[in-house]
């Protein structure tokens, strides 16, 4: 069976959706999905505006929504008012999930029946991804994963419908850029985000800038790791306005969710 009639099958089991709904390739298919099989009086978008997302993130995520004719509904949730979040543990992404579901659970009161749903596909069932417990006690449930469709197949689906988003690089929230123990702060955030932005003048879109203080450590893909240091004289000086005293190109390049490893690390060590 093709990975699209799998999901107009498990779209006909589904009363009504609430889809937990980033900007994101993969969010941003179940949100169209779901439109498209269910009609746009069974489906809602929901979107954290949180301090954690990029506010260039939540302007795609608005423009995709009206683009396909998608009710979306923003929500401003309080992970950072929460310490377990913003002490940041190695299970962070667990409160920050638990915050959202539970925003969503108030939702659906207003739309007895409906179905929360998210993005998760089949590659997140072999990452770290401790918001995925969040997302069972909360019964969310993953059309993606349940049709055990990965990135690459979400990508695929993507562009045959034509969504502007299908190559659209990852874009995780940037507390991610925080080493774990070390506190989130809206300040900590804002600053992240000017950075990555600054590096993006420099004709780098795709970026992380991990904050170590008064250190930024900023990760270019591989292939272009030679091309931004021939601009570290600019980098600097731009990131240095922007707070950070010290600045370092990582020579091995970017590597999604890199602070991860330290996890592993702890782990060997106990």
């Amino acid at each position: 069976m093709q990975p699209l009639e799998q999901l107009k099958n498990w779209f006909d089991d589904c009363p009504g959706a609430l889809v937990a709904f980033s900007g994101g390739v993969d969010s941003s298919l179940v949100a169209f999905l779901a439109q498209h099989f269910l009609g746009k009086a069974r489906c809602l978008a929901v979107t954290s505006a949180s301090p954690a997302l990029k506010l260039s993130d939540l302007e795609l995520a608005r423009d995709f929504a009206r683009e396909h004719d998608i009710p979306l509904e923003v929500v401003m949730t309080g992970e950072l008012e929460n310490p377990n979040y913003f002490n940041n543990p190695d299970n962070r992404c667990y409160f920050c999930k638990h915050t959202l579901y539970d925003e969503l659970a108030g939702i659906r009161a207003r739309y007895p029946g409906w179905w929360i749903l998210n993005g998760a596909n089949l590659d997140d069932a072999g990452d770290y991804r401790p918001g995925m417990k969040a997302a069972a006690e909360f019964e969310v449930r993953s059309p993606l994963l349940d049709c055990q469709i990965g990135k690459d197949g979400v990508r695929a689906l993507a562009a045959e419908f034509n969504l502007q988003c299908w190559d659209k690089p990852a874009s995780p929230c940037l507390a991610s850029r925080v080493p774990y123990g070390e506190r989130i702060t809206f300040e900590k955030l804002k600053q992240i985000e000017a950075a990555e932005a600054a590096v993006a003048e420099l004709g780098f879109p795709v970026s992380r800038v991990r904050h170590y203080g008064e250190l930024a450590r900023v990760e270019a893909p591989s292939g272009e790791v030679a091309g931004l240091e021939a601009l570290s004289g600019e980098l600097t000086a731009k990131l240095a306005a922007i707070g950070f005293a010290r600045v370092e190109i990582d020579a091995e390049g970017l590597v999604s969710g890199k602070l991860n490893r330290a996890i592993g690390q702890a782990k060997a060590r106990s």
